[in-house]
């Protein structure tokens, strides 16, 4: 008997779920990969493109080359989820599946905060990313504003790799005397989940450079005119070049198909990345999995990665009888750029308890090469 498995989302845990179920699967068994977009890109990346280090094709590959690997893959936007029954519409045609992985990700929401589109440029895109370098390559000196939109957010240290890195460019173009930045964060410490020291840590690789930091501080509203942020707390502050975080949310597919918590999520089993529905997972930026400290568990392409793989695991065990259950235990890392060819590195027990167990190491040259020699093996990789 054949069955489907279908991934919605061909990010890094989309397609990590999509290549480790063709692998696990006999080849009668059907995997179907869905996105939106023709091209898969590596996020980390951007950072790096921000600051004129890649160019696109540097880190984008065709989602058609799947194909190649087994997976079928369909350009299209999904339109409607059913997951009692595990129906889905790609573009309103229907698509019947025996297993759903949903690993849509999260989708930005600047409209959320007046005037901030209009004002400033996000790095979360490839298309913003591309702005940021162009707006970078004519900046004459002033005050750059860096700014998290809202305290929760996926890869919590890209903002913080973006300041340094942005600090670090224009150093090296001579503009350091002529420049300011400042970066207004919505969460009260970077990386707040990690803990006080890791926090602390980049908080001192942030000021040690010159930047000053002012947490708490969530914006209310953005003049483009004026060039002038207001926040919750009274306090306002004047920009030459606004670079933001924007607010993130659950696609409005998740939302419709009543998946998602109040929280505006969608909730989970923590180890096996089960939804309330039989045979419907949910993983990566796209669920919500609250932690004892009270925080929920960071949106983070390591934890994505690790529950695909899970998942992906869990699913051909079920159909298979082969191998054994898995569990998702927690544990991630991520490289923190900071600029001049070095880079840190996080790494720890997430689902430790009452608090996550997480250290840092760096800066250096070692953990730079480090993230370099991981992106170029993802895109061989999968690719």
């Amino acid at each position: 008997m054949s069955r489907t498995a279908l991934v919605l989302g061909a990010g890094l845990g989309g397609l990590v779920a999509a290549e480790s179920l063709r692998k696990l699967l006999p080849k009668t068994d059907r995997v179907i990969a869905v996105d939106r977009a023709a091209e898969h890109f590596f996020p980390p990346s951007l950072l790096w493109l921000m600051v004129g280090e890649r160019v696109p094709a540097d880190f984008s590959r065709p989602l058609a080359r799947l194909a190649a690997r087994g997976v079928e893959f369909r350009q299209g936007s999904v339109t409607r989820i059913d997951p009692a029954s595990r129906h889905v519409e790609i573009d309103a045609q229907a698509i019947a599946a025996d297993a759903l992985v949903i690993a849509l990700g999260a989708e930005y929401a600047p409209e959320a905060i007046p005037g901030l589109a209009e004002a400033g440029l996000s790095f979360y895109t490839l298309e913003g990313a591309a702005a940021v370098r162009d707006a970078l390559a004519q900046f004459s000196g002033g005050r750059i504003v860096m700014l998290t939109a809202a305290p929760m957010y996926k890869c919590p240290a890209a903002p913080y790799e973006a300041a340094l890195l942005v600090e670090d460019y224009l150093r090296r173009r001579g503009m350091a005397e002529s420049t300011t930045i400042d970066f207004f964060a919505a969460e009260p410490q970077p990386m707040a989940v990690a803990g006080p020291e890791v926090g602390a840590a980049v908080r001192g690789m942030i000021e040690a450079r010159g930047i000053a930091y002012h947490p708490e501080h969530q914006v209310k509203a953005v003049d483009p005119v004026a060039r002038r942020i207001d926040f919750a707390n009274g306090v306002s502050a004047d920009f030459d070049l606004l670079l933001y975080v924007p607010p993130h949310r659950a696609p409005a597919v998740a939302r419709e198909a009543g998946l998602t918590n109040e929280v505006g999520w969608i909730p989970v089993d923590r180890h096996t990345l089960q939804t309330k529905f039989d045979g419907v997972f949910a993983l990566g930026d796209i669920t919500a999995i609250p932690l004892k400290m009270g925080r929920p568990l960071p949106k983070a392409g390591v934890f994505a990665h690790g529950q695909a793989e899970t998942v992906a695991n869990n699913i051909a065990h079920a159909w298979t009888g082969k191998g054994a259950p898995r569990r998702f235990d927690g544990h991630g890392m991520c490289f923190i750029e900071a600029g001049g060819g070095r880079a840190g590195i996080g790494k720890g027990n997430f689902y430790a308890e009452p608090t996550p167990q997480v250290g840092m190491r760096g800066p250096s040259l070692m953990w730079h090469a480090g993230k370099i020699l991981y992106e170029k093996y993802w895109l061989y990789r999968r690719f």
